[in-house]
């Protein structure tokens, strides 16, 4: 009887890249996190006094548009302009 050979198999495991590794910085997390932060601050006016408060009429939901349709959208396309080393000589 022959001996039986185990065979080793070894596994590669493929790294996958973010996709906001990209084009994602640093401000552009910064612009998420204040949004994030002026949403909750929008939702907390909203909840506070009562239905007809100054708060939950006007201030809240001016900042929740700030945060939905001007911070959050920026977040996502802020991309800093590529500088380009090629010089135009003319």
């Amino acid at each position: 009887m022959a001996a039986k050979v185990k065979k080793t198999t070894r596994i590669v495991k493929k790294q996958t890249i973010s996709p906001f590794k990209i084009y994602w910085e640093k401000k552009n997390y910064i612009l998420l996190l204040v949004g994030i932060l002026v949403s909750i601050i929008g939702y907390y006016l909203l909840s506070v006094g009562t239905w007809d408060s100054t708060e939950s009429l006007i201030i809240s939901p001016i900042l929740l548009f700030i945060a939905y349709l001007i911070i959050f959208p920026l977040s996502i396309f802020f991309r800093p302009k590529e500088s380009s080393n090629t010089s135009q000589e003319g």
